[in-house]
């Protein structure tokens, strides 16, 4: 959504009410919009605010008034017809519904809403031709949005034109293939076909899609029971139990499979996955290394095999076994693959996308030679494809009114660490000088993926089509584009690959070199970068001022519960430490050792894996070095399952002292943490990516609970346990700096600048 009309002024009161608005809070929005009418009875987008809140608190006469303000003041935006024929539905002129609709769908010749409303207007009124032209029209304008399929699809079925339903739906899941709607309704109409295993087939698929996982479970096993069944089955019902966390049976199922169809690599490859979600790295091992024995030149296989490394490491002297076997088998892997084959490089484009190296992060070394080493590889794998993509691409020269446009994609634009993260950089942009596109590749969409479109100029929901999303980039000519997470989700490394852009970013999401050579600058920040920090990226570092995030501060939660509710000892001194298990190597378990035998009252907590395998890995693997110590783990550690975010913050304020993990330190659960008043132990590290929470003190002023190695690490802790005044010091220090975290604009303008000045760089040549 643009606000080019706002004054600078006006711009975050505008800002605000829109995000009221998102959130729900109707009549605290529609005070803002009033206020904003107040400055100004002619801004547009004040009038246009009101008539949506109006519309949503069923108040359509109100609504009518205030669009009509809106039209008067500017009455070409096809938009605010579509909303005025949505308030004339309501009041049952169906009439004067329909012109609005025929108008706004005149005067905007891309949007699709309209056709699609007045398809079903003329649907409910029995003009069926009428409803399928617009439907079409629908599609036309927008190939890529499901709706349009679905809704002429159910048409074509209503009038049993069922191959032309089939055909309707197939091409939206070709787009959209996790789409629910589209599978359930292709279940149906292949029902009526009397084509019954297909029909279980897309009601198994339809309410996998919707995480129903025990009723896609029933239909695929009907159909086991049916037939011989297909290879897809056995994947599917594997997934489905790995989604429901039983994991021994997605183990079976895969065997079961393998038994029916021994030549079938992708249950290999499922089952091998399979077990390394289950801890048991050397299982996975053993079948990588029996699949490739049986498919020599797949490379599937071969990067499967290469790309195994433990969730959790039960010996400190695994991690540098592991390192060698992945470099080993990585730089075997690069040479023995022959890009100058077609079947070659389109099994490497297939077999890349599967996924990443996301735990070789968590070992604690310098990864920048193999990121560079695989990014390269990446890179021409990509351009062996696509090589129309691969080709850097020119800078037009910016005409002295025009705006640079500004890309930002992930799949995490979402209640997720990169979605709340970064959105601040949106949210306070110099609209006068930038024009945001958002590119969104997750699957789920929620509140914050509404702010992300909230606050850009054109926003995109695309999943698994990598060659859409790539196509839409191409098409809407940017300047810039910024990968905010590459690393995190394999199709957002082979997009990075290529070259879509003139300029390419990649922001700090996963805080770790990206290795390719087509990312030409990494966005960091001061704080959380050491001295030496360009010899740590292949690309060119920036350093955005403090953190280099403005984000929002959040209420802290009133204390609601006590430590009963969790389960805790009332009287212990209690030492939070909440970050995902697989960032504990196993040397830092000692620490919790030495802190035991000084703090006699210490109690540790810990927050599950997402797989209840890990967890009692972890939980088993402390046992057994407290139990070296002559200590009893129960009375000195828990592990409290996976909490919400209420419950999470609760936490926080119910402990004495939080304990940071150290090869990979926390960002957001620090400034979580720290939110809650929680004094922090945390150690500086070498790379950026354990130097985060060190970043965050530094930014309050509380440098006391930092360490420089791990004997003060351990220090610090159990003076913080033994020292109540001291931890009531800190306390008190959090508190009085707390807001230096929030709302920093300062990185904004200054990630502005540079945008401003790589593009003028760019054409001054």
């Amino acid at each position: 959504m643009n606000d080019q009309g706002l004054t600078i002024k006006n711009q975050r009161l505008y800002a605000e009410a829109l995000a009221l608005e998102q959130a729900g809070y109707l009549q605290e929005a529609e005070a803002k919009y009033q206020q904003l009418l107040e400055l100004d009875e002619n801004q547009v987008e004040g009038w246009d605010g009101l008539s949506r809140v109006y519309f949503d608190l069923a108040q359509y006469d109100a609504a009518l008034d205030a669009l009509d303000c809106c039209l008067r003041l500017e009455g070409t935006q096809g938009y605010h017809y579509y909303r005025l024929s949505l308030i004339w539905e309501k009041l049952g002129n169906i009439t004067e519904a329909i012109l609005a609709y025929q108008t706004g769908i005149e005067l905007d010749a891309d949007a699709s809403e309209g056709c699609l409303k007045l398809g079903d207007v003329w649907a409910e009124l029995g003009e069926l031709e009428s409803a399928e032209l617009y439907y079409q029209k629908a599609i036309e304008r927008q190939p890529y949005q499901v709706t349009g399929y679905l809704k002429l699809g159910n048409l074509f079925l209503g009038k049993n034109q069922y191959d032309d339903a089939i055909a309707l739906y197939q091409t939206g899941l070709n787009l959209h293939p996790h789409d629910s709607d589209l599978l359930y309704q292709m279940g149906l109409v292949l029902t009526v076909h009397q084509n019954t295993e297909s029909a279980n087939l897309y009601f198994g698929l339809a309410a996998e899609s919707q995480h129903r996982y025990e009723t896609a479970i029933q239909f695929y096993h009907t159909i086991l029971q049916n037939s011989e069944g297909k290879v897809e089955i056995y994947l599917k019902l594997g997934n489905c139990y790995q989604r429901l966390e039983q994991w021994e049976k997605a183990v079976n199922i895969y065997e079961q499979g393998l038994q029916r169809f021994p030549d079938e690599m992708e249950l290999y490859l499922a089952l091998i996955s399979a077990w390394q979600n289950l801890g048991e790295t050397q299982n996975a091992l053993q079948i990588a290394q029996q699949a490739v024995v049986r498919f020599p030149n797949q490379i599937a296989v071969k990067l499967a095999k290469q790309s195994l490394l433990p969730i959790l490491y039960n010996q400190f002297e695994e991690v540098e076994a592991y390192r060698q076997l992945f470099t080993q088998e990585l730089t075997s892997l690069i040479a023995e693959t022959d890009l100058e084959q077609l079947e070659v490089r389109q099994q490497a484009l297939t077999a890349i996308g599967r996924g990443t190296h996301f735990y070789l992060q968590y070992q604690g070394y310098n990864d920048l030679e193999l990121q560079q080493q695989y990014g390269k590889w990446v890179h021409q794998v990509m351009k062996a494809n696509y090589p129309e993509w691969a080709n850097p691409l020119s800078l037009p020269p910016l005409k002295s009114d025009q705006k640079i446009k500004i890309g930002y994609i992930s799949p995490h634009l979402t209640w997720h660490t990169v979605g709340l993260v970064f959105l601040g950089w949106l949210r306070d942009c110099d609209r006068s000088q930038f024009e945001i596109y958002c590119y969104f590749t997750g699957e789920e969409a929620d509140q914050i993926t509404d702010l992300f479109d909230l606050y850009s100029d054109q926003f995109y929901h695309i999943n698994s089509n990598l060659e859409t999303i790539v196509e839409q980039i191409l098409a809407d000519e940017l300047d810039i584009i910024v990968f905010l997470d590459i690393g995190m989700c394999p199709q957002l490394t082979q997009i990075a690959g290529l070259r879509l852009a003139p300029i390419q970013c990649a922001a700090w999401g996963h805080p770790v070199t990206t290795g390719l050579p087509t990312i030409d600058y990494f966005i960091s920040a001061e704080l959380l970068e050491p001295e030496d920090a360009e010899n740590h990226y292949s690309e060119r570092l920036i350093r955005l001022p403090n953190l280099g995030i403005n984000y929002s501060k959040y209420l802290s939660p009133e204390t609601l519960k006590n430590r009963l509710n969790f389960g805790l000892k009332q009287d212990a001194v209690l030492y939070l430490s909440c970050q995902s298990l697989f960032k504990y190597l196993p040397d830092f378990d000692k620490l919790l050792v030495e802190i035991s035998k000084q703090v006699k009252s210490a109690q540790f907590v810990f927050l599950a894996h997402w797989n209840p395998a890990i967890t009692e890995k972890f939980r088993q693997r402390l046992k057994r070095i407290f139990a070296k110590a002559s200590l009893d783990i129960d009375e000195y550690c828990i592990i409290l399952p996976r909490l919400d975010k209420e419950d999470y913050l609760q936490l926080n304020t119910l402990a004495d002292i939080g304990l940071d993990s150290i090869q990979f330190t926390g960002f957001l659960t620090t400034l979580d943490s720290l939110s809650c008043g929680l004094p922090l132990v945390t150690c500086e590290g070498k790379w950026m990516r354990s130097r985060q929470s060190m970043g965050i003190l530094h930014r309050l002023g509380i440098t006391e609970t930092i360490a420089k190695n791990r004997e003060e690490y351990i220090k610090i802790a159990i003076e913080l346990g033994l020292n109540p005044d001291w931890r009531l010091a800190i306390q008190e220090k959090i508190k009085q700096n707390i807001e230096k975290l929030y709302e920093d604009k300062s990185c904004v303008q200054a990630l502005e600048e540079f945008y401003q000045q790589t593009v003028q760089s760019l054409n001054s040549f």
